[in-house]
């Protein structure tokens, strides 16, 4: 099958197909026009590619996983080196998660503090019956 089709069947674009293809996570070969070919296989392995990287891994951290990405990636136990990627990447995560909770907090305040909520309510029924009437709050 062509680039397209591949992109088509896998939910992928053919962009992201030919970087994995740069980075070594799949493999084609060359049609005498040039075009990119395709095998059943890498059906299956883009779609673990595509899952493992929606869970936050990255494609350096797939590659130590490419003995099993043709077929069921949950149903290989995983060894030290892969739980420890896991681990690691989950650590990153948390991070990036405490960071923006940390943000949305500090905007939600500053929003408070101006007397709008994070909706764009007013919070005084003075200054929202003064949004309502002429765009002006009451206090001019």
């Amino acid at each position: 099958m062509r680039i397209g089709e591949l992109a088509a069947r896998t939910g992928s674009t053919a962009r992201a197909l030919r970087h994995y293809e740069q980075a070594g996570l799949i493999d084609s070969e060359r049609a005498p026009n040039g075009y990119r070919e395709y095998g059943e296989p890498a059906v299956v392995r883009v779609r673990n590619i595509r899952a493992l990287v929606a869970a936050g891994l990255t494609l350096e951290d797939v590659r130590p996983l490419l003995g099993c990405l043709d077929g069921d990636v949950l149903a290989v136990r995983p060894s030290e080196q892969v739980l420890g990627i896991a681990r690691r990447r989950l650590a990153v995560l948390e991070r990036r998660i405490a960071a923006q909770t940390e943000a949305r907090d500090r905007l939600a305040a500053a929003l408070a503090a101006a007397g709008v909520s994070a909706d764009g309510a007013h919070a005084d029924g003075a200054a929202a019956a003064g949004a309502v009437a002429g765009g002006v709050s009451a206090d001019g």
